[in-house]
């Protein structure tokens, strides 16, 4: 008997995520199509609601493609989360003599224990602008699933 997608699956899976729109729209974010399949866990964080939610009621074995709207994906870009951090801030984050170029993901310490990363978006002499939105902010989505497994 197959099992159908709860809430608090555990998944094995492939999976491909395809831009519909904004400036890398035709492009695709990720695909395991080709590899290994991947795993996922429903309800802990490791895809957006939205997402894990259009899985839910599918059964073990089946196939299937939906679309998402970024509202529903990871949300809309936020400007404010476009921020100038100095160049001291980033040296406690990284080696000072890394070669930092922009579209570079650096890692950051937040002040609870986590860590957060952002895109490098301009590097000056003193500051650096980064980009703390989620990579899919702003996107439609198209996703692809093949669900192998379901626990």
């Amino acid at each position: 008997m197959k099992a159908f997608v709860r809430p608090d699956s555990y998944l094995t899976l492939h999976y491909r995520i395809a831009l519909v729109s904004g400036p890398a729209a035709g492009s695709v974010f990720a695909d395991t199509f080709d590899g290994r399949p991947a795993t996922l866990q429903l309800g802990a964080g490791q895809w957006a609601p939205g997402m894990e939610q259009a899985l839910v009621g599918h059964e073990e074995g089946s196939r299937f493609a939906f679309d998402l709207p970024a509202a529903q994906a990871y949300g809309d870009r936020n400007p404010d989360l476009l921020q100038w951090v100095t160049r001291a801030m980033l040296a406690q984050h990284a080696d000072p003599e890394a070669p930092f170029a922009p579209g570079d993901m650096v890692e950051f310490s937040a002040p609870n224990g986590g860590r957060y990363s952002g895109v490098l978006k301009e590097l000056g002499d003193a500051s650096a602008l980064f980009d703390f939105n989620h990579p899919l902010a702003g996107a439609d989505l198209r996703i692809e699933v093949a669900i192998l497994g379901v626990l």
